[in-house]
């Protein structure tokens, strides 16, 4: 693990402009620099690069950030990974951190079995390539299905010779402890003994997204096949592998992958080769194991769009039908081709020329929609089973986080089925008001859990509110001078069932006003804006702009809608009390990738860059802005509870007692609505 003082020499070091320099062609703009974003095609120079801010961020498609994250997003680096390559740029020597005896343990238990695997791939490619029986056999088998040598090396494909105990005698005689042996799976260990897991097979090393070796996948070749139960076996669960988490082609494919912003998932290894092989490189494939919520995430951090390439029988159409909805809920966009009858990846592949696939692919590819509607509707004569397809459908097109897309998608599926929108869409709203609840019910679920684990402690806990880590008089504080003594309404305290924890439906303006705020926050977090206020019990003590507006959520319980602001927030307030801390600078640098980029996209001013992009303007003073945006804040949420108010009691109109209830939570409501308006200098019409 490296060293705090050594991120941070590296991270002084590094200088933006020579780092984007080595992989874009920058020109002088003013006091900055300017290029073709090397993360879209680009036609007009929309990034820029900042010596000043050093950072560097793409107007059009936001990507971006400081001289690690930069490297982080184009070569898809890990954090140390990042730190890795700038340390070596400016000869910095990397200094390691001084670990437990726990941490030291484990730490080289997973090197070590890193190491052994590394070992194994280059025995069993050795083997292939030099051994007698790995020539006449495994490459041999190579061939017949029309790999390369070129492909053979880059994937570095091997053999395992079919004595038993082949590999485990070679890696003892080479100094590998058995017990690593055992733990990575590549050896089996028994009463009998211990003995090969992969003896006789073609072998396929899977590689993690930073090129390490975390698995084997071995086939039983052709000659063999028959009777025998399993043809593919994979490396066992480990502690370097996890194979819902990993997929096979992933290191070899994430440039591609982002160069061409789509991925390719096909099902198995030979699907993957073919496809690299006939000029297709972003491609990747899970092997026969059904699509994980983990593997989803990690290619979303290569592109938002993917095709699934399956085969076009039963099997290939249930594959693609089962990873639908948890792809559509992670945002991304879908789409499905599946191939003729008979023809897998590899075998079509074979039979065609890269530009004939290519043109196949592009043009038969077709939105889920499409593919749902032909599989489950078209054809369909039963009443029952084609409503069934439909809800099917629709219960897909309501995970689609983005309120425009489900919308669109919608309407294209009412055109297809000649249905009535509004029908549609009564019963997507009903799939999305029951994930809603679902959801609600886990989360408290966990909670319930948590706090059983916690003794109750937890809960206690939250109320004590903390500034610096340290005891706090704020709880006592009664003035902050120009800060309203406004609360949240009722219907926004924690005890109602109209949590402010539940924002996820409030208003755009209300969005909009979030990020203002937490632009703050990045921008200013650390600056003073109230000083050496004395709080109730005698003590002066002073507020920032992140302690001001976590003090000011926390008056009621208040937590942003984005669970990001919500880190960025709680992390600004710990580091506020530390000498020289820097709240852009520490979020622009972050070794989270999502926290950097959006620190980075809040922390640039729109300068004019090819005269499209002009300043935006600061007006008043900090503490008037911040004291400000957090009263519009609280106006926005209270308009949006009266909103609400106002829907129950219509729909409450046969309960007498409930309706006067609500009528006194309204009056409160306005009344502290409009007290706030007042200090904002609004007229309100009721």
């Amino acid at each position: 693990m490296i060293d705090r003082a050594t991120v941070d020499k590296i991270l002084d070091a590094a200088q933006i402009v020579d780092v984007v320099s080595e992989f874009v062609t920058l020109r002088k703009s003013g006091m900055n620099y300017k290029g073709l974003c090397p993360f879209h095609d680009d036609r007009n120079p929309s990034f820029m690069v900042s010596p000043a801010k050093n950072i560097c961020h793409c107007f059009v498609c936001g990507k971006g950030g400081t001289p690690a994250g930069f490297l982080m997003e184009h070569e898809q680096m890990t954090y140390p990974e990042a730190l890795r390559w700038l340390a070596k740029k400016y000869n910095i020597e990397i200094v390691e951190k001084e670990l437990t005896d726990e941490e030291r343990a484990q730490q080289n238990e997973r090197e070590s079995l890193f190491i052994v695997n590394e070992w194994a791939r280059d025995w069993f490619h050795d083997i292939l390539k030099n051994d007698p029986d790995g020539q006449a056999i495994g490459k041999q088998y190579f061939r017949s299905r029309g790999i390369r040598d070129d492909i053979i090396e880059k994937f570095q494909l091997g053999y395992a010779p079919q004595k038993r105990d082949a590999l485990a005698t070679a890696a003892q005689r080479a100094g590998y402890k058995a017990e690593y042996l055992v733990k990575t799976g590549l050896c089996i260990e028994n009463e009998r003994g211990m003995y090969d897991r992969y003896s006789g097979r073609a072998i396929f090393p899977w590689l993690n997204v930073s090129g390490k070796v975390v698995a084997f996948g071995g086939r039983v070749l052709d000659s063999r096949t028959k009777g025998v139960a399993q043809k593919y076996v994979n490396s066992p669960d480990s502690e370097i592998y996890h194979k819902e988490r990993e997929l096979y082609g992933i290191y070899q494919a994430k440039k591609a992958i982002v160069k061409e912003d789509r991925v390719f998932m096909v099902e198995g290894y030979t699907d993957v080769i073919a496809m690299h092989q006939a000029g297709i490189e972003n491609v990747v494939a899970n092997s026969g194991t059904a699509l994980t919520i983990h593997q989803i995430k990690l290619l979303r951090r290569f592109t938002q769009n993917i095709t699934f390439l399956y085969d076009g029988d039963d099997a290939g159409i249930h594959a693609a039908m089962r990873g639908t909805n948890m792809i559509l809920e992670e945002g991304m966009n879908l789409k499905v081709l599946l191939l003729p009858d008979g023809d897998d990846p590899d075998s079509f592949a074979r039979k065609h020329s890269t530009e004939e696939l290519k043109r196949y692919i592009e043009t038969e590819q077709q939105d889920f929609i499409s593919f749902m509607t032909k599989q489950t509707v078209e054809g369909v004569s039963d009443p029952v089973k084609r409503s069934e397809g439909i809800s099917a459908i629709v219960q897909s097109i309501s995970v689609i986080p983005n309120p425009i897309l489900r919308s669109t998608y919608l309407s294209d599926l009412s055109m297809r089925l000649g249905m009535k929108e509004q029908t549609l869409l009564n019963t997507m709203n009903q799939f999305i008001r029951k994930n809603i609840e679902e959801k609600r019910k886990e989360k408290e679920r966990e909670q319930a859990a948590e706090r059983m684990e916690n003794g109750e402690v937890r809960g206690e806990n939250e109320q004590v509110r903390t500034l610096n880590s340290t005891s706090s008089p704020l709880s006592s504080l009664q003035d902050l001078h120009e800060r309203p003594q406004v609360s949240a309404p009722a219907g926004m305290s924690p005890e109602h069932p109209q949590s402010a924890r539940k924002q996820t439906s409030l208003s755009a303006q209300f969005s909009v006003l979030e990020t203002l705020l937490i632009r703050e926050v990045i921008r200013h977090g650390e600056e003073i804006i109230y000083n050496n206020i004395e709080t109730n019990d005698g003590q002066a003590i002073s507020l920032s702009v992140a302690q001001y507006i976590e003090f000011d959520m926390g008056q009621d319980n208040l937590l942003f809608s984005e669970p990001l602001y919500n880190q960025i927030l709680a992390e600004a307030t710990a580091h506020c009390g530390e000498q020289g801390f820097k709240a852009e600078q520490y979020f622009t640098n972050h070794p989270d990738i999502e926290v950097s980029r959006l620190a980075t996209s809040l922390a640039v001013d729109r300068h004019q860059l090819g005269g499209r992009f002009m300043m935006q303007p600061s007006e008043g003073s900090l503490r008037q802005r911040v004291v400000h945006l957090m009263m519009d804040y609280r106006m926005e949420l209270m308009s949006q509870r009266l909103k609400e108010i106002q829907t129950a009691i219509r729909q409450a109109s046969n309960d007498m007692e409930h309706v006067m209830q609500l009528m006194k939570e309204y009056k409160e409501t306005q009344e502290l609505r409009d007290a706030l308006a007042k200090r904002l200098g609004r007229d309100v019409v009721s």
